[in-house]
């Protein structure tokens, strides 16, 4: 059976400062670039929204700009179109429903426009500080099979509902937060979709999935 406990301190130690790595300075910031992030990397995501916040700072500023526009303001991200609408969606509703305020609860975010379950872990844990649940992206999907936290096959079909109750079984409550960034680390550095780099991971001795051959 994986050791989960060996593996929070092993990862810790590796990373010990283990946070969202996009930048933003307000909540709704925040949605916008976890929005942004689907299918690209935050690296390109930091360098699209300093400009797109020095222009659009909030909700309301989002709320009005023409959906053109926005477009060509968000295209290096991928799927701009689909963002854009989701985004600005969001922004005419957090105005229209919030007060103009990022709503600090979980059934009210989900009702946003491009808001699931991920984002709203994201949001309320980098946004507001409270823990509801366990961010679930690809990289969690892929190492919380490797290392045996769940099955294989839920692991490869990529069920993030189903990988986040089996996580939230088993992970201490005051590691949630922690522990979706520790894997999502560590799958950019060492354990890689394509080929992960067993002989240099600090797991590999308690992973089965490590092949040192």
């Amino acid at each position: 059976m994986t050791d989960l406990r060996r593996i929070i301190k092993l990862l810790r130690d590796d990373y010990p400062d283990p946070k969202i790595a996009l930048t933003f300075s307000s909540t709704f910031q925040l949605l916008v670039a976890v929005i942004l992030s689907a299918q690209c990397t935050d690296v390109r995501v930091n360098k699209v929204t300093p400009a797109l916040f020095k222009k659009l700072p909030g909700a309301l500023e989002f709320s009005r700009v023409k959906i053109e526009d926005l477009e060509k303001m968000i295209f290096s991200t991928g799927f701009y179109r689909a963002k854009a609408k989701n985004i600005k969606g969001a922004a005419e509703m957090i105005v229209r429903e919030f007060g103009g305020n990022v709503p600090d609860n979980m059934d009210d975010l989900l009702k946003l426009p491009g808001v699931a379950r991920k984002t709203a872990n994201v949001i309320m844990s980098a946004g507001f500080g409270r823990t509801e649940g366990i961010t679930v992206d690809t990289h969690v999907c892929r190492l919380a099979g490797r290392l045996g936290l769940v099955p294989m096959k839920m692991s490869k079909a990529k069920n993030a509902v189903g990988i986040e109750n089996a996580l939230m079984k088993m992970v201490p409550k005051k590691d949630w937060s922690a522990f979706p960034h520790l894997l999502i680390l560590h799958g950019r550095n060492i354990c890689i979709a394509r080929k992960p780099k067993c002989k240099e991971c600090s797991l590999n001795k308690i992973c089965p999935s490590a092949d040192l051959g």
